[in-house]
């Protein structure tokens, strides 16, 4: 009986005791490039804001949209403050990885991020990364997801 009990008060106590590491998971990442005109809607010929459809819309370069986007919809339960979206990309002339650091807030549920390496950022349209990684940091570097392309785990 005693047994039982003790156990019972660790198995309660045990999630109190885990470090503030958040379950996230990424169900998919679609990597793809995006023209500007991709973006446009009706609403923005009214005069509206751009629509985001729900998305989480982050760029390297906020003013510009045309780019390399990586749609990424994650399955997870609590928010993540602070969160930071770490892109890597080795393309063909230059086998060292260049990184792109996105900070996002994410809110609870089951949320999709649109991250774009966008403008100047970008070298061009016709431009395929040779191989890529995209990692989801909390605030204080944890890394709580990752996913990466075939390409990127061969030496």
């Amino acid at each position: 009986m005693v047994c039982r009990a003790l156990f019972v008060g660790l198995f309660l106590c045990l999630p109190g005791l885990s470090s503030k590491a958040h379950a996230v998971d990424f169900v998919r990442v679609w990597p793809g490039y995006r023209s500007a005109a991709s973006f446009e809607t009706i609403g923005e010929f009214f005069g509206r804001k751009e629509y985001t459809g729900g998305r989480i819309l982050l760029r390297t370069q906020p003013n510009d949209r045309s780019g390399y986007y990586f749609l990424i919809r994650l399955r997870k339960s609590d928010p993540i403050p602070g969160a930071i979206l770490r892109i890597q990309i080795i393309f063909a002339d230059n086998p060292i990885a260049r990184t792109f650091t996105l900070p996002v807030d994410i809110p609870a549920g089951h949320p999709v991020l649109n991250a774009g390496i966008t403008g100047a950022d970008w070298p061009a349209a016709a431009t395929k990364p040779v191989a890529w990684r995209v990692t989801l940091q909390q605030a204080d570097g944890t890394e709580v997801a990752s996913q990466h392309s075939f390409l990127w785990a061969q030496p």
